[in-house]
Formats: C-alpha cells, sequence, structure tokens
C-alpha cells in the first residue's frame, strides 16, 4: 500500500507571561528542512536566554544540513545536534562563572516525507491532536513525574506539589546528556504541538484539547492557547508551536 504524502506547515508564538521579567523561552523552525525545535532556559540573570537561544541555534543548525539524513541515520544525527547542542551551552558556562549552570529544556520534531522523529530533554513537551484526541508523547524529565510513575505520588500530588519544578534532565547543566528520541508516523490531519511547561502549568490536557480542536490558521491558534496561558495565570513564559500534517 502507498504511503500517503504528508505536508507540513508551522507556526509559533511566545511570550514572557504576566509575572516574569524576560523571556527565557526560545524556538526556531524550518517547514523546508522539516525541524522544529522549543526550548525553555534557566539561569541567573540572562543565563537562561543564552542557554535556550544557544541550543535552538545549534540544533537548527546541525538539523537543517540539507546532507545530514544522508550521511547517518536519523536518531544518530539528532543525537549528534542534541549533544552539540548540550556542549555548546556547557563550554560556554565554563567560559564565563557568571553562565555558571545555566542550561535548558528541549523539545523538538524533525520530519521526513510521514517519518517523525520527537526529540527531548527536559519537561517542555511534544503532543499529538488525532481525530480531536489529545495525547502527550514526551515523558518529562522531572523529579515529580518519576516519583509518580514509581507509585509514590499521585498526578494531583504532583500537580500541588513544590517540587514540581525540578528538572532531572536538561541541556547544559552537564558535561554529558541523555535525550528521549522517538519515532512515529504522522497522518493528514495531525497536529503537533511543542510547548514550554509555561503552558501545560496552567492549562489541562481536556483545556488544551478543546483550545486545539478549532478550524482555525495556526498562528491563531497559538495566540488561542498563549492568551489562555495568560489569563489562568501567565506565572511563566509561555511559548507554542504547532505543527500540521496536511496531505
Amino acid at each position: 500500500m502507498a504511503t500517503a504524502v504528508v505536508h507540513f506547515t508551522a507556526a509559533a508564538v511566545s511570550d514572557r507571561g504576566r509575572k516574569r521579567p524576560s523571556n527565557e523561552d526560545a524556538f526556531g523552525f524550518s517547514a523546508e528542512h522539516g525541524v522544529y525545535v522549543v526550548c525553555d532556559g534557566m539561569g541567573g540573570a540572562a543565563a537562561g536566554e543564552i542557554a535556550s537561544s544557544l541550543a535552538v541555534e545549534e540544533m537548527m543548525r546541525r538539523l537543517s544540513a540539507p546532507a545530514g539524513s544522508e550521511l547517518a541515520p536519523m536518531p544518530q544525527v539528532a543525537e549528534d545536534a542534541i549533544f552539540a547542542a548540550n556542549q555548546a551551552i556547557f563550554s560556554r558556562a565554563q567560559r564565563n562563572h557568571k553562565l555558571s549552570g545555566m542550561g535548558t529544556t528541549m523539545v523538538g520534531l524533525v520530519v521526513v516525507e510521514s517519518r517523525v522523529w520527537v526529540l527531548n530533554v527536559g519537561d517542555s513537551r511534544c503532543y499529538r491532536l488525532r481525530s480531536r484526541s489529545l495525547r502527550q508523547l514526551t515523558m518529562d524529565h522531572s523529579l515529580v513525574e518519576e516519583q509518580v510513575r514509581l507509585g509514590r505520588m499521585t498526578r494531583p500530588e504532583a500537580l500541588r506539589s513544590p517540587l514540581r519544578n525540578v528538572i532531572t534532565r536538561a541541556l547544559g547543566t552537564q558535561n554529558k546528556v541523555t535525550p528521549d528520541i522517538f519515532e512515529l508516523e504522522a497522518e493528514p490531519g495531525d497536529l503537533f504541538m511543542l510547548c514550554s511547561d509555561g503552558l501545560t502549568r496552567e492549562l489541562s490536557d481536556p483545556l488544551i484539547e478543546s483550545l486545539l480542536g478549532v478550524d482555525l490558521p495556526l498562528d491563531k491558534l497559538c495566540a488561542r492557547l498563549v492568551t489562555a496561558a495568560n489569563k489562568a495565570g501567565g506565572h511563566d513564559n509561555i511559548t507554542c508551536l504547532l505543527v500540521r500534517a496536511g496531505a
């Protein structure tokens, strides 16, 4: 059976929210090269902004290389890009003590025809809306998520926990990092959402599902989600990147 040809379009909105003085989130995408990335930086002063920008820049540069997918299998290409981004941040912090400890989460998609690779470090997330049903594809690398998986904490307890901001993996905080990389098949009509936790901390999955289930251009959908997160409190920076698979 022939595989359907899938074309992708994208849009993104990033906002500093209502409480933070600056925006430490960063994003980048190239529909031409099939690369989509969202990062949420952390660190004192401007360090978070530097970390997230470095990560996006390195990921986009490495994954948009035209010959990249021909030289090695895509999981290897993606892993190499993540390691390079990690090293770029870690090395920069080593050279400047004011940036010590800076890091960033990262969630990304790499698309080749109908095949999609999801990349993840930290607690920025990737979701897929298919047939109006929303599913979280990534698993948070966070302390409370590990406690939930081990049965030591319930999901409601995790949402209320004062430790919910503690992540267990990030780019740039250590010399090495272990990403999650997995592959899936896209279908025409699929809508992928990459976002920082400033969105998911404010909006429940059922609410996100309902906000996405409206026939609007992608930029309007992004704005709709960010506006809703700000109305719900806007306690953190908010970034939403939507990628739609079309026939």
